[in-house]
C-alpha cells in the first residue's frame, strides 16, 4: 500500500528543483551542498537520492526548469518590437541585480557552469540554444545567420552586464555597468 498519492513524488520533486534554483542562484553550485538544498525543500538527505542520481543531475534539472521558465517569459511577451526593449530593461535592472536568487540563473552561475560536469553543461547548452531562436525571432531581421548573430550578442551582452554589476563593491560603478549594458543592447536591437 503506498504511503502517499501518486502525484506525491512529483509534487515534491518540483518543490526541491525550486527551492534549490534560489539556493544555487544565492550561494553557486560549490557553495550548496545537498543538506542545504533538500532543507530548503523541507525534506531530509535521505530523501535526494530517491529524486536524483547526483548533485549534477540536480544542478541540470534546475538549470533546464529555471532557462525555460525564462524562455516562456519571452515567448509570452507581444511581439511588437517594444517588448524585447522590455525584457532588457529588466533584466539590466537594480532589481534583478540585487535580487540574485530570484533571477537569471546565467548570470549566477556561468562561471561554475563552464566547470561543471557534462550534464549540467548540456542542460545549460540547450537551454541557450532555445533562449538564442526566440531572442533571433524577435530581432525581425530577415537574414537567419544575422538574427542569430545578434541574438547572441545581446544575450552575452546582458549575462555579462549584469554579472559585471553584481561583482563590483562601489554602488556607482554598479549602476553605470547597468546603465552602460541597457545602451549597449538597445544599439544592437535597432534596426
Amino acid at each position: 500500500m503506498a504511503r502517499y498519492g501518486s502525484g506525491h513524488k512529483a509534487q515534491t520533486r518540483a518543490r526541491v528543483v525550486e527551492a534549490a534554483g534560489r539556493r544555487l542562484k544565492e550561494d553557486g553550485i560549490d557553495g550548496a551542498g545537498v543538506s542545504a538544498l533538500m532543507s530548503d525543500a523541507g525534506l531530509t538527505n535521505g530523501a535526494f537520492y530517491a529524486h536524483f542520481a547526483s548533485k549534477d543531475e540536480l544542478v541540470a534539472v534546475v538549470l533546464a526548469d529555471q532557462l525555460t521558465k525564462q524562455l516562456d517569459a519571452l515567448r509570452a511577451l507581444p511581439d511588437d518590437g517594444h517588448s524585447l526593449q522590455s525584457y532588457i530593461e529588466g533584466y539590466l535592472s537594480a532589481s534583478h541585480r540585487d535580487q540574485r536568487e530570484n533571477g537569471c540563473p546565467s548570470a549566477a552561475l556561468l562561471s561554475e557552469i563552464s566547470r561543471s560536469k557534462p550534464i549540467v553543461q548540456q542542460s545549460f547548452t540547450d537551454g541557450l540554444e532555445a533562449m538564442i531562436t526566440i531572442v533571433a525571432s524577435r530581432t525581425h531581421i530577415d537574414d537567419t545567420a544575422a538574427a542569430r548573430t545578434i541574438a547572441i550578442g545581446l544575450m552575452s551582452s546582458l549575462i555579462g552586464t549584469l554579472q559585471l554589476s553584481r561583482a563590483v563593491s562601489d554602488p556607482t560603478l554598479s549602476n553605470e555597468i547597468l546603465a552602460a549594458g541597457l545602451t549597449n543592447a538597445f544599439r544592437l536591437i535597432q534596426n
